[in-house]
């Protein structure tokens, strides 16, 4: 973003979020973040309080909101399984009912709106790695859908918009990102690995840890989400972003086991409805239209995240990260 821009960051109390807002802040951008802090939580963004080029408002995206600001990054939905199931109804309205208001904000200002999408649109894939043009494999109707079908309507939305009104939206799929600032008990493999391998509790992996994912560390998906925004207005997507190299659940398991220096076990649970099998970008557009790609490899992020949990669950808060959902 350019120098004395304003910008809008919903979600910007959560996990990508607070780092998305360090970026901008450290280039120079006022940022109004905005978040109801139903996963996003205060201690991500402490370091801002006194900032000024920071602002909050606490507020529900499924509510208008009327604010001036030079472009939008929405990024207001829970994330995690644990999360976006426990309340499925307020799920899809997150996604929905705040795509409707924020792309209607967008509209009034005539400035760009980047959506916070997710690998999740394709569900559980019969290709490997996905692209852009894949039009997925999702069960409408599952425990998953009030995420899965959330964000693929918040996409026919944020298309519509631009076919209709001539809005520069873009739209960013997001696969597994992982690093500091993750909920202790999100429900992801790399947090609740982390976490259960720093408490000596037995690793849960559902199924047989064959299936696999691909881990984006933070820094790396904010370059791209920052990229995109400034890629101009021919520039829409959906773009799919995220780290093409592939692992199994087992292995991740078993590499924080060993980088922990834990004793915990591994041990097998079912594994949940509609669970996907694999999930890989393929991130050639990324490559082409931004220039870029991932740059730190998995074991350096790992070992910044074990970090900053073992930091987490031993400092002061640590009954907070205990007491967290």
């Amino acid at each position: 973003m350019s120098i004395n821009k304003q910008v809008l960051v919903t979600g910007g109390a959560g996990f990508i979020g607070s780092h998305l807002i360090d970026r901008l802040i450290a280039d120079g951008t006022d940022v109004l973040c905005v978040d109801n802090f139903y996963t996003g939580t205060k201690p991500n963004i402490y370091h801002l309080a006194n900032n000024v080029h920071f602002e909050l408002i606490r507020h529900d995206v499924t509510f208008p909101l009327y604010v001036e600001v030079d472009a939008i990054f929405n990024l207001a939905c829970p994330a995690s399984p644990v999360h976006y199931q426990h309340d499925p109804i307020q799920t899809t309205k997150t996604s929905v009912h705040g795509a409707i208001n924020l792309l209607g904000l967008a509209k009034r200002l005539k400035c760009p709106i980047l959506q916070a999408s997710t690998s999740e649109v394709y569900g559980d894939p019969k290709v490997n790695p996905q692209r852009e043009d894949y039009w997925g494999n999702v069960n409408p109707i599952g425990p998953r859908s009030c995420y899965d079908e959330g964000k693929r309507c918040a996409e026919t939305l944020f298309f519509d918009y631009h076919r209709q009104t001539g809005l520069d939206v873009k739209v960013a799929r997001i696969f597994n990102t992982y690093g500091p600032r993750m909920h202790p008990n999100d429900g992801r493999v790399v947090s609740n690995f982390i976490v259960q391998a720093l408490k000596g509790e037995p690793i849960t992996l559902f199924g047989d840890g064959m299936q696999t994912r691909s881990f984006c560390y933070v820094s790396d998906l904010v370059e791209a989400i920052v990229r995109f925004m400034a890629a101009g207005p021919g520039c829409h997507g959906p773009m799919n972003l995220g780290n093409p190299v592939e692992i199994t659940i087992r292995e991740l398991a078993e590499r924080i086991v060993e980088m922990t220096g834990s004793q915990s076990e591994i041990v097998y649970r079912p594994l949940p409805q509609d669970d996907p099998m694999q999930r890989r970008p393929d991130i050639s557009l990324a490559k082409r239209e931004l220039d870029w790609a991932p740059a730190v490899p998995l074991e350096e992020g790992l070992s910044k995240t074990i970090s900053y949990f073992d930091g987490l669950l031993s400092g002061p808060d640590a009954g907070l990260a205990q007491a967290a959902r």
